[in-house]
This record gives C-alpha cells, structure tokens and sequence, in this order.
C-alpha cells in the first residue's frame, strides 16, 4: 500500500492561512497608500487607492478581451485531425 506525499497546502487549515495573510497583506499595501508624498502626472493619481483599482481594472480589461478573442481565433478540437 503507497502511502501519498501530503503537502502542507492540502490541509483547508493552512490555505485558509494564506488566504488570510493576503488578505492582511493588500489592506496593509492600501493603508501605506496613505503614508506617502506621491509625485503625480495628473490628478487622478492623487486618488486614494488609484493603482490598485487601476490595476484591478486593467487587468478585467485583459481577461474580457482574450474571452472575446478565444471566440474569434478559437479553433474546433478536430481542426488539425
């Protein structure tokens, strides 16, 4: 009998774990938004929380636009057979 490899991320404990710490991680990363003098090139920057919804935002962009270009370039399975 062959006992499996357990791997310290297949315990829901320890991903609940780093889930947390993310989630601890990105509102520490939001609140130093807050601690420092941004140099900015237009006034939108000075926004709280700017490039995180900017870069939230880019990347919504990014994943509707390859949906919308999977259907364009998308091939059926047996197009080389």
């Amino acid at each position: 009998m062959e006992s499996e490899k357990k791997y310290w991320l297949d315990e829901s404990g320890n991903v609940n774990r780093v889930c947390r710490m993310l989630y601890v991680v990105c509102a520490l990363l939001i609140l130093a938004d807050l601690a420092y003098h941004k140099h900015v090139s237009i006034s939108v920057e000075n926004w709280f929380g700017f490039y995180g919804f900017y870069g939230f935002v880019a990347c919504v962009v990014l994943v509707m636009g390859a949906r919308g270009l999977r259907r364009i370039l998308g091939r059926k399975e047996d197009y080389y057979g």
